[in-house]
């Protein structure tokens, strides 16, 4: 088997990120060779040509279905299998939610070496289209040509133009296109009002090998529960007069935009955040709720991207901790302060602990706006140690942690941290089932029962799955 060979494979699972898993005899009898195929599922028979190849396991593309399973169906987007976005959209959604509850115990059997614990249903989204709140395009003078664009062998107007979403695992290629079924219409318009308002203008995108060009970004943020929408468009340099024409002729032509942002980012590195910004229309922010709960979201602060299912994350937090109003709680990697303030009344004190400054910040402004007065934000970082914040500040100890750290897990120094502090409940919140269970075996290890857990589907269409999980301190 080598790289370029097409085979006729059977599916018998499915792995994480979204991959068929086909098992082919070799030559001793007594071990399978494991081949991922990219956009198969359990129950097909498929060609499949080899991409990578590894000494335990290859990876293969889809060329052909030769039998096809029976909850496959037709994706909804035209882009689908190229620009890498949904990679679930031909999987009737019902079937996507049961794997997706699979990977995650899968992840956890594996990885925890754990199975006795509660599993909860996993939690659908109420929209399975349209549920975006936010989405971030780029601008390329590296166009993708489609399949039938190369095969058309017509002339292609502005191919050295793109907005739109990366190629997956090509940093400098982008797929040019017109909608997106995760954002709402007017992201559509406002996407398409923006590619030709520059085209015409002969405005060219930044380039990451030459370092030049003008435009890097548009970042689309659109409330949920609330009138509010921002587009900020991220450049490498300032030009007033050229944003000043933006944003008349976008107020003009796309109704319902209540603000207008221009970040420069002057790094080479290829990054939807500026050094510094211009607001040249609205208030710079736009809010939205999470429950009875008002937030400001500014152009780089983070806020869970479906607005509605985050609502039921949080309650699903609030449930697993079982809060009885005496608690000194703290929240780890606390962001913006959503997740503090969501559950502020149910408890004593609730204690914000968060790396960034700027999302300090934001959730100091977020408080204030919710009139909440029983929490206090700390900076510290959560890749060392954290202890000497808790000691110098003379904070109490905690009797809950919650958690919600990024992809990348915890740190096995805050881990530790968290140990020591030995809080009697942990409700730790991930986005990545992988690296949760890696870290929930080092805090079983440490002298902690995992009780349950509860997947959320925060992402139709996507392998993505959100998961809470519960933890208490063993006697």
């Amino acid at each position: 088997m080598k790289r370029g060979d097409v085979l006729k494979l059977k599916i018998e699972d499915y792995a994480f990120e979204g991959k068929g898993v086909a098992r082919v005899p070799l030559a001793d009898g007594e071990k399978n060779f494991v081949i991922f195929v990219h956009g198969a599922y359990p129950g097909e028979v498929v060609e499949a040509m080899i991409t990578r190849k590894k000494k335990n396991f290859a990876e293969a593309k889809l060329q052909k279905i030769l039998v096809s399973a029976p909850f496959r169906t037709v994706a909804k987007c035209q882009y689908f299998g190229v620009c890498g976005g949904c990679r679930q959209q031909d999987l009737q959604y019902e079937k996507q939610l049961e794997f997706k509850k699979a990977q995650v115990l899968e992840a956890f059997r594996r990885i925890a070496r754990l199975d006795d614990f509660e599993v909860e249903e996993i939690l659908p989204s109420e929209k399975i289209y349209g549920y975006r709140n936010k989405m971030e395009f780029s601008f390329s003078d590296k166009r993708w040509l489609t399949k039938e664009e190369i095969e058309a062998n017509a002339e292609i107007k502005n191919r050295n133009f793109a907005l739109g979403l990366h190629i997956p695992k090509m940093f400098d290629k982008v797929l040019d296109i017109k909608e997106c079924f995760l954002q709402s219409p007017v992201g559509n318009e406002i996407l398409n009002f923006t590619r030709e308002f520059f085209i015409k203008r002969d405005i060219p995108p930044y380039s990451t090998r030459t370092h030049s060009g003008f435009l890097r970004n548009l970042v689309i943020k659109q409330s949920a529960r609330t009138n509010d929408l921002m587009v900020n468009l991220v450049t490498a340099g300032s030009d007033e007069i050229l944003m000043k024409e933006y944003t008349e002729a976008l107020l003009s032509n796309v109704k319902g935009i209540t603000t207008v942002v221009n970040n420069v980012n002057l790094k080479k590195s290829q990054t939807a955040y500026g050094d510094y910004e211009r607001i040249y229309y609205g208030k710079g922010f736009i809010y939205d709720y999470i429950g009875d709960y008002k937030f400001r979201i500014s152009a780089n602060s983070f806020f869970q991207t479906n607005t509605l299912q985050a609502e039921r994350l949080y309650n699903t937090v609030l449930r697993f901790a079982s809060f009885r109003g005496d608690e000194i709680v703290y929240d780890l990697y606390a962001g913006a302060g959503t997740i503090t303030i969501f559950i502020s009344k149910y408890v004593k004190e609730v204690i914000g602990l968060e790396t960034a400054e700027s999302s300090i910040a934001d959730a100091a402004v977020n408080a204030e706006l919710n009139d909440v007065s029983n929490m206090r934000f700390f900076s510290a970082d959560l890749n060392k140690s954290f202890l000497h914040v808790i000691e110098s500040n003379n904070l109490s100890l905690p009797d809950i942690v919650v958690l919600d750290p990024p992809r990348s897990g915890m740190n096995p120094r805050t881990v530790k941290d968290i140990v020591k502090l030995a809080p009697r409940r942990i409700v730790y919140v991930s986005c990545n089932p992988t690296t949760q269970a890696r870290d929930i075996r080092l805090l079983v290890d440490s002298g902690y029962r995992l009780f349950k857990i509860r997947p959320v589907d925060m992402f139709p269409h996507t392998y993505h799955i959100e998961n809470v999980a519960l933890l208490e301190k063993r006697d």
